[in-house]
């Protein structure tokens, strides 16, 4: 019989919603920044600018990007009901533009000399799920 108790001592995964006019306009080749404009909360379009950003070596504007794609990701878990710890699992879909803005914003604080940033970025990443630094960081 089950209580209902979580027994891994920790608070359970958050999960965000789906957003899928924004998957669509994506997967349908939209220029990320026009993505932004049109859906501002999302993380996914913050993140591939700051992916694009951080390879056309423009490590301070992908850095804008990720900080911004991490903020409205944060926004989003909270309302979500996570309280600043806990996993945000890689295999949730929509999870990932969070992850991803994560992700560049360790990638552009090291680019740009933020060390002590860079690596907490890369613990939090790790911290919401030990899976997402093997799959967005080199």
């Amino acid at each position: 019989m089950s209580t209902g108790t979580n027994l891994l001592g920790g608070p359970p995964p958050t999960h965000l919603p789906e957003h899928p006019e924004v998957d669509a306009e994506v997967a349908g080749g939209a220029d990320p920044a026009e993505v932004a404009a049109a859906h501002p909360a999302a993380s996914l379009p913050w993140a591939l600018l700051a992916e694009r950003a951080l390879d056309d070596g423009q490590p301070v504007s992908a850095y804008a990007f990720a900080r911004t794609g991490y903020h409205r990701g944060l926004d989003a878990l909270r309302r979500a009901g996570w309280r600043g710890h806990g996993p945000v699992p890689w295999s949730h879909g929509p999870n990932r533009g969070f992850l991803r803005a994560l992700a560049a914003l360790q990638r552009a604080a090291e680019a740009i000399g933020e060390t002590p940033e860079a690596t907490r970025c890369r613990d939090f990443l790790h911290d919401c799920d030990p899976q997402a630094p093997a799959e967005l960081l080199p």
